[in-house]
């Protein structure tokens, strides 16, 4: 007779791992490559996991369906999480400007209680980030959200 042993999440069966981060997804393109016969689609995720407590990270993922790529989005964005500085006000603690390709963003700190004066991956990073109050211009002309989104980081790298 064989012993049986309990499994624990994560047991290799599909089991899914409840991840201490939030994760949210920022945008989700389809991508095509031409081959003999005509289009091959897949789709390439940009996801956002935060603990909502300093901690942030970013990452891409590529797969033939969407609950792949961002699957596969989320594992990246763990691997590269990153600590933020946030003051007693929720906030950042000093201006800090940065670029990646065509996006420039602008993240200033602001007063208790003024909230997250930003828009779309500013906002979805800075609140999974845990920042309440900041104020932040996306100052490119780029509309790329992926760019932004890594200007974002970049400008949070900056406050070390």
């Amino acid at each position: 007779m064989m012993a049986m042993r309990s499994r624990g999440p994560g047991d290799g069966r599909g089991g899914r791992v409840r991840s201490e981060f939030d994760q949210k997804v920022l945008d989700i393109r389809r991508t095509a490559r031409v081959v003999a016969g005509g289009r091959r689609f897949s789709f390439r995720a940009t996801v956002i996991v935060g603990d909502r407590a300093g901690r942030v990270g970013m990452g891409v993922g590529k797969g033939a369906a969407v609950a792949d790529a961002v699957e596969k989005g989320a594992a990246h964005a763990r691997k590269v999480v990153m600590r933020v500085p946030i003051t007693d006000t929720k906030s950042i603690p000093f201006e800090v400007t940065a670029k990646f390709s065509a996006a420039r963003v602008l993240l200033k700190p602001a007063p208790e209680g003024r909230g997250i004066v930003a828009g779309g991956p500013v906002r979805m990073i800075a609140d999974l980030a845990g920042i309440k109050n900041i104020s932040a211009k996306i100052l490119g002309r780029t509309s790329n959200k992926l760019n932004n989104a890594h200007a974002v980081m970049e400008a949070l790298k900056k406050l070390k």
